[in-house]
């Protein structure tokens, strides 16, 4: 299988596609615990960012506690931007065969792989394709409807999917993970950025309205 680099990936455009026909149950399918724990977080991490942004004036979203830091509509850009490149990856890799005797090769477990992605101890400097200022979305509320619908997509996907998600393993830049912890890659990296909205609203610059 193709190697899918995360950094590398350059966004198209791209929406959601099907993966694989619904209706063809496979072995390995997620289970109850797996798609309610997946959904919850995923619709919780969407809250959060929703939640950030809530009711923030023009000058609260651009506001940037440093030339080089980004705004809180900055995030909100990039976030959106990802989202739709980490589904596609995603989607890519269930569209490959499966391959689980790569399984003993995923070192990490969905807890710390969540903990992972979404702590903020060590900056990533993300790829120009990525950034804020070469997103498609030219406003703040474009970003936020993208986000929004891709985010409505995944979780549907999550809830009726019978793709064998654990059999099929991509390597990633930091090691080994399967297509279940893929979609809480997504979920944690919009995590990862509502923290960073925290972060710039925290700052004592930060405009009161």
């Amino acid at each position: 299988m193709k190697k899918l680099l995360f950094y590398s990936f350059v966004f198209l455009g791209l929406s959601f596609i099907p993966v694989k026909n619904a209706s063809s149950p496979v072995k390995d399918a997620p289970t109850k615990k797996e798609r309610h724990y997946a959904v919850k977080f995923l619709k919780e991490t969407e809250e959060d960012v929703l939640n950030k942004i809530k009711g923030l004036s023009a000058a609260q979203l651009a506001f940037k506690p440093a030339p080089d830091r980004w705004s809180v509509e900055d995030c909100m850009k990039h976030i959106a931007v990802t989202e739709q490149a980490l589904w596609q990856m995603t989607a890519a890799s269930l569209k490959q065969p499966a391959n689980p005797e790569k399984r003993n090769d995923i070192k990490v477990t969905d807890e710390q792989l969540i903990a992972m992605v979404e702590s903020r101890a060590k900056k990533v400097q993300t790829k120009d394709e990525f950034k804020p200022e070469n997103s498609p979305f030219k406003t703040m509320e474009d970003a936020m409807v993208s986000f929004k619908e891709n985010r409505e997509k995944l979780i549907a996907f999550v809830k009726s999917t019978q793709d064998d998600l654990r059999d099929h393993v991509s390597e990633m830049p930091f090691g080994m993970l399967d297509g279940y912890q893929l979609i809480l890659f997504i979920g944690a990296h919009s995590n990862r950025h509502a923290q960073q909205m925290a972060e710039v609203m925290a700052d004592p610059g930060f405009p009161k309205m």
